[in-house]
């Protein structure tokens, strides 16, 4: 419902806000039931490449590091520089192995803290932009149970950090308008920024958010406490930086912020190139069901340009959008930031159906009844969840049974959002938000959550194959065409993707050549004596026959 000027009516009612106790509760069950999405069978799969496997082995270089090394300092990777990123994730992790050991769950664990601590964040930053509590509830929602959020915020990423960091900034700068002081953490959260991503990733999040200050409150700009809180927050970061030209000179520069920051945005490095609407399409591909929301919320975005919220989320999504497909170089994960920028679009937009129903029993003035489109979605929606349930329980194998209930849950769900939307009840909202939630906690206790680790073979008994048959410090070649971080972690050893004649090559230099290639690339080689040490699957462990 609108007043005369075209404005939701629940975006312009001032109305005192309610106890400070239904938020703390609020606060309570987004914690709780985050903590359930992001934790439960965290540890039960493997690493996956490329960033868990690299993460990963970078954090046990720097906890296995001698004393005094400064490894902490100056991270390696296989014994090289590692350039690429800053080590503030890997810190947290290399602490947490020498607490509680090297597995997968206390690899994953820093990173889903961050989006557990993201959420809050999140809700905190609704509560700070919107007049009343509902549509932040909405889009707290919405975040929580985003599949990109909690699935990248559950992996050994620095994307989690990412999303934490980056709500910390804004939260803060949204306080400072009631109270100066919250600029000081804004320009520490800036800093982390620095140490987690790097400077260029900082210097777009934090350009965005100046951007959005110099929108909706620019005297915040004229603080003394801003640029004293961006130039102590930065200071920690300033100082690794400092460090590692120092230890490593132009190496670094070039490396760090050429090779693996600017350059990515005219080259598409690693031949991750796509066209410019590639992440348009990765929101409509994983933003289920909430993507259905966004043109309408898109719409009251536009015409409620005038409010924080809006303003916001426009800065914020559009420009981020347009920074990150206008780069030559894209990955799926680049998209994350976006997330929270359609949250508060969809959940302002979730709120306003929300209270032009008929909420609990209670008929409201000239309330807008929800389209017949809707009912028409839904119900296409749910013939295609029923298909897949009835496809995965007849068809697969029993290793996809779950998949079966993952899809039921999902055509129940969207058959009774259907069926209360056909009535007119803002219940569906309810229902669709709660269905959304079941099928993301029934795909994260199975193990499709990470499917990509079903790309190649399995990683876990190649790596032991190896670790068990090789010395210590031996390179592996592989006839397998792209390099596995995660299997070089599992297996401590290098493992290096090389083509056949290479293969031959290394074969005839090598006194004790170790070679990790499949039968039809064995009997192309047709090598003199092999000594078969392991095998697994159609993967053989090859070296040189002693006699």
């Amino acid at each position: 419902m609108q007043n005369g000027k075209g404005q939701p009516r629940f975006l312009l009612n001032w109305g005192k806000r309610e106890p400070v106790w239904i938020d703390r509760l609020w606060l309570f069950g987004f914690t709780i039931t985050a903590m359930v999405l992001l934790l439960v069978q965290l540890g039960d799969q493997p690493l996956k490449d490329w960033d868990e496997g690299l993460v990963a082995q970078v954090a046990r270089e720097i906890w296995q590091a001698p004393a005094g090394s400064l490894t902490w300092l100056h991270p390696t990777l296989w014994g090289d520089p590692y350039f690429n990123k800053p080590p503030l994730v890997h810190w947290l992790i290399a602490a947490l192995y020498s607490v509680a050991g090297i597995s997968e769950w206390t690899t994953r664990l820093p990173s889903a803290c961050f989006t557990l601590l993201s959420v809050v964040l999140f809700y905190g930053v609704g509560r700070e932009v919107f007049y009343q509590r509902s549509p932040a509830v909405f889009a707290t929602v919405v975040y929580l149970t985003s599949l990109p959020v909690i699935r990248n915020g559950r992996f050994a990423m620095l994307d989690g950090a990412i999303l934490c960091h980056a709500l910390l900034l804004l939260w803060c700068l949204l306080r400072a308008r009631r109270d100066y002081r919250y600029l000081l953490p804004a320009g520490f959260a800036f800093g982390l920024l620095c140490l987690t991503k790097g400077v260029l990733v900082a210097v777009l999040l934090g350009g965005l958010a100046l951007l959005f200050l110099m929108l909706d409150t620019p005297r915040l700009l004229k603080q003394p406490y801003l640029w004293i809180g961006l130039v102590l927050g930065s200071l920690p970061a300033g100082l690794w930086y400092a460090a590692q030209w120092w230890h490593y000179g132009s190496a670094f520069l070039g490396n760090n912020l050429v090779e693996q920051s600017l350059q990515r945005i005219w080259t598409d490095v690693e031949d991750n190139g796509a066209p410019p609407w590639y992440y348009l399409l990765e929101v409509l591909k994983y933003g289920a069901p909430w993507i259905l929301f966004l043109p309408l919320g898109l719409r009251l975005a536009w015409t409620s340009r005038n409010l924080s919220w809006a303003k916001l989320a426009i800065v914020w999504g559009a420009g981020y959008l347009i920074a990150i497909s206008l780069m030559a170089t894209k990955l799926p994960w680049y998209i994350l930031p976006l997330s929270p920028a359609i949250a508060l679009i969809v959940g302002a937009q979730l709120a306003e159906m929300w209270h032009h129903g008929n909420l609990l029993g209670i008929e409201r003035i000239e309330p807008t009844p929800y389209s017949r489109i809707w009912l028409g979605i839904f119900a296409v929606l749910a013939t295609v969840g029923w298909a897949g349930a009835l496809y995965y329980a007849v068809i697969q194998s029993p290793a996809d049974r779950l998949l079966s209930l993952i899809a039921a849950a999902v055509g129940l769900t969207f058959t009774v959002t259907a069926i209360l939307m056909a009535r007119q009840n803002p219940q569906s909202l309810t229902i669709l938000a709660w269905g959304t939630y079941v099928a993301l906690f029934l795909l994260m206790i199975s193990p499709h959550w990470a499917w990509e680790l079903a790309e190649s073979y399995p990683v876990l008994p190649i790596a032991e194959m190896i670790q068990t048959q090789v010395p210590a410090g031996q390179v592996v070649h592989t006839s397998y065409p792209y390099n596995r971080p995660s299997l070089n972690f599992y297996s401590q050893h290098q493992v290096l993707p090389a083509a056949e004649k290479q293969l031959k090559r290394v074969w005839r230099k090598a006194d004790r050549p170790y070679l990790l290639i499949d039968r039809s690339t064995l009997s192309q080689m047709a090598i003199a004596s092999p000594q078969i040490l392991a095998e697994q699957e159609d993967w053989l462990l090859v070296t040189k026959d002693k006699i």
